[in-house]
């Protein structure tokens, strides 16, 4: 037999680099927030085609000069024990750093492979966690803006987990893989495909402008709302809701939001 704790709470050891009490109910209130817009956003990404859930949550090794090493040394562990993402899974703090980590990423903001970003009010290139980082302690939301078949590839809860863990409000892509699709909105993410025929190229956007999008109180499935930007230009997008049953999960903050708020 495995020996087990009698309490009723499972006794998290905070010394742990591998199991890691998760920030998502920090500031979970009993009752579901209004519906607010995501006003004068930042984009954290600006991403083509075909990025899959490799790219935005790799399972492989930690790379030594990467955000998530960074953690890891400052808990005392030395380069031949950070291991790989995908067995630090459990601990939120290594996996969101780890977020849009693959070496492979191409960001159109830098014009070339790798896990950088630029973080606009300062101008610097960062890692995407440390941009991603100082935009939260502003109070700026972020969107991501992508081609087609954005999330492509294995399942990967990471894969949104990461992003929301980031501060990614919504992701505005041209079209989605099914499955990540559904895993956006069920953390609480807003999936918005460009109408027919549109992207960010066509519509001119450089994603160095700041994006609002006002929704209605009502939201019902595939409906249009108005994305107006920093710069005066204002589009169209579709909320890829398919169901009622997802707009309650989004309304809530996502699916963990939503069974928590049963037991409070």
């Amino acid at each position: 037999f495995l020996e087990a704790p009698e309490s009723i709470l499972f006794p998290w050891d905070y010394k742990s680099t591998y199991i890691r009490c998760p920030s998502f109910f920090d500031k979970l209130d009993k009752e579901p927030v209004f519906l607010h817009a995501i006003k004068n956003a930042h984009v954290l990404l600006y991403l083509g085609d075909c990025v899959t859930t490799d790219h935005i949550s790799p399972a492989g090794s930690i790379a030594r000069n990467s955000a998530a090493a960074k953690y890891l040394t400052s808990k005392g562990l030395t380069p031949r024990e950070f291991n790989s993402y995908g067995a630090r899974r459990g601990n939120d703090a290594v996996m969101t750093r780890g977020t849009f980590a693959n070496i492979k990423l191409f960001n159109k903001f830098i014009g070339k492979t790798g896990p950088k970003t630029i973080h606009f009010p300062s101008g610097q290139m960062l890692d995407v966690f440390e941009a991603a980082e100082l935009y939260q302690k502003a109070g700026i939301p972020l969107v991501i803006l992508a081609g087609k078949k954005y999330g492509s590839g294995s399942s990967r809860d990471w894969a949104a987990k990461g992003p929301y863990l980031l501060g990614v409000k919504a992701v505005i892509a041209e079209s989605y893989e099914k499955i990540h699709k559904e895993h956006l909105v069920e953390i609480g993410i807003v999936p918005l495909q460009f109408l027919p025929g549109e992207n960010a190229e066509t519509l001119g956007l450089t994603g160095k402008e700041q994006f609002s999008i006002l929704f209605p109180q009502e939201l019902s499935p595939r409906i249009t709302v108005e994305v107006k930007v920093s710069t005066g230009k204002v589009f169209s997008v579709i909320t890829l809701f398919e169901t009622d049953v997802e707009i309650t999960l989004y309304k809530h903050g996502g699916i963990l939001n939503y069974v928590a708020r049963r037991f409070l």
